[in-house]
């Protein structure tokens, strides 16, 4: 990767028509300087930088830190006062995606991407390819594939926890750059509507873009305006694919489907359409395992799922539509979904008399709820269903309505507890889930503190008992204010809780 001079960035974002002006020192030779270095985030500044303006809450604070530290030139869609160079753009955030493709010498050509968005299940889909394509490569003497997830990323060097579902255009080919570097050919990645939206994926060539469901989400001022603006940034990952793997089962099919025409090629999958390719049936749980049946082009197989859920079934058939796409063999197909984990997701923990079931999932919106939640009641029709789960602050004010009427009209009992709520009161999102619950004449109790809450519903067993855990997941920390204080998780409460049961029912 070499250094290009500043002149070089100016000429690409001219030839890409975003170029307004530029305000340099006509009797400077600056343009000639090389830039070693390229971010939006003031505290990474350091000399020969080449510092981009972006975001809603930028400051011009961060501009004067970005000087003091060496900044040689900054990107804007906004002129400042300081005494730098300024690239004045169009549209900063596809301005960022094209200088970061250039500075990192284009790495997401040499990879090939996988792609997958959707309401409910990118991640398990994921690690579903992942596991899948790992098998193969490995049986292949071939570097193992990098990854971003919702819960982990892997760049072929380094695996660290995520913070964003899908990352800033810069962190991406950084990333991609060290994936290339070390040998890496495969990349799978969840694409988040707010990437697509904000072009954080501009000018990537997903080899497969995996569409697998959609439902109201993410809407409130900071996210989506509306269901519209949801679902069109979703369909954004359509232009971007060569092929698409289409859910026949999805809501708003036909916008879908339509849209789904920019790609190449389709290929579709469904559990209930059996004009679709890839189509799975005779679905049924086996112990804590899930088998169904899969008919595609080219084959007829058995497959067993080694996570519990049979709403799985939806993910590995994506999944298996994608390495079909690829000619991955049905071998590894079958061995990778096998063993594929996702952490925080449908992680089953059991009781030493089978009793209590403990179960810790990530769902947090409508759909993945109502398809958790039934999943429950087929897999343990003898078992009374408790939840526990909240919902976040300043963000997705919907959920809180939907979560609600689906646990009341589920759920046996449900225990609102705290779900990173930010600047709002837990109380207050609390009785605004309880509100809807009681529409359902569900049966609800508020326990503020989440690890209360969790012994609470375990401890309140009569006969068989699942507890489904749901909402975070994964994650070890409670977004408090304006920062995040440290939790232990979910699983850990969970276990924890389970252990206690066990000492008092030998």
């Amino acid at each position: 990767m070499k250094a290009l001079k500043l002149q070089e960035y100016i000429d690409q974002i001219i030839e890409n028509n975003l170029l307004i002006k530029t305000v340099i020192d006509q009797n400077s030779n600056v343009t000639e300087n090389k830039i070693l270095h390229l971010t939006y985030d003031s505290r990474e500044v350091m000399e020969s930088s080449l510092f981009i303006c972006k975001g809603a809450n930028f400051k011009e604070d961060y501009l004067n830190q970005a000087v003091l530290r060496g900044a040689l030139a900054y990107v804007s869609e906004v002129e400042y006062d300081v005494d730098i160079p300024l690239i004045l753009v169009k549209d900063i955030r596809g301005t960022m995606a094209l200088l970061s493709s250039l500075f990192f010498d284009f790495p997401e050509k040499e990879l090939t991407l996988v792609g997958v968005t959707g309401t409910k299940g990118k991640t398990t889909t994921t690690n579903f390819i992942r596991f899948i394509l790992d098998d193969y490569l490995t049986a292949n003497k071939k570097k193992k594939s990098a990854y971003f997830s919702s819960v982990e990323n892997y760049d072929g060097v380094t695996r660290a926890p995520s913070r964003m579902t899908t990352p800033e255009a810069i962190v991406l080919k950084q990333n991609f750059r060290t994936a290339v570097d070390s040998g890496v050919e495969f990349f799978e990645m969840e694409v988040s509507s707010q990437a697509l939206k904000y072009d954080r994926t501009k000018g990537l060539d997903f080899e497969i873009g995996i569409f697998l469901n959609i439902s109201e989400d993410h809407l409130s001022p900071s996210e989506h305006s509306d269901m519209d603006d949801y679902l069109n940034s979703k369909l954004l990952l359509f232009k971007q694919s060569n092929t698409v793997c289409l859910n026949l089962d999805t809501d708003y099919f036909s916008r879908v489907e339509q849209a789904a025409q920019q790609a190449k090629k389709i290929v579709t999958f469904s559990q209930h359409n059996k004009e679709a390719d890839i189509f799975g049936y005779n679905i049924q749980k086996e112990d804590n395992y899930i088998t169904f049946d899969v008919r595609t082009p080219k084959y007829t197989e058995k497959m067993t799922l080694g996570i519990a859920g049979l709403f799985n079934v939806e993910n590995a058939l994506a999944a298996i539509a994608a390495m079909y796409t690829l000619d991955i063999p049905v071998e590894y197909i079958k061995s990778g979904l096998l063993k594929a984990r996702a952490k925080g997701r449908m992680e089953l923990y059991t009781s030493k008399d089978a009793n209590l079931v403990g179960i810790v999932d990530y769902a947090h919106n409508r759909l993945s709820f109502e398809v958790l939640f039934n999943s429950l009641k087929k897999e343990y029709p003898n078992h009374r269903l408790i939840t526990v789960f909240g919902c976040p602050g300043g963000k997705a004010y919907n959920r809180r309505k939907e979560m609600g009427e689906v646990a009341g009209r589920i759920a046996d009992m449900t225990y609102i507890t705290a779900d990173d709520p930010a600047n709002e009161s837990v109380r207050e999102i609390s009785e605004q889930v309880a509100k809807a619950i009681q529409a359902e004449k569900g049966v609800y109790e508020i326990v503020e503190d989440r690890e209360q809450a969790i012994r609470k519903a375990m401890s309140q067993v009569d006969g068989p008992t699942v507890v489904a855990v749901v909402g975070k997941g994964a994650e070890i920390n409670q977004r408090v204010g304006e920062g995040y204080v440290e939790y232990e998780g979910d699983a850990f409460h969970v276990i924890k809780n389970l252990e206690v049961y066990n000492r008092h029912h030998l």
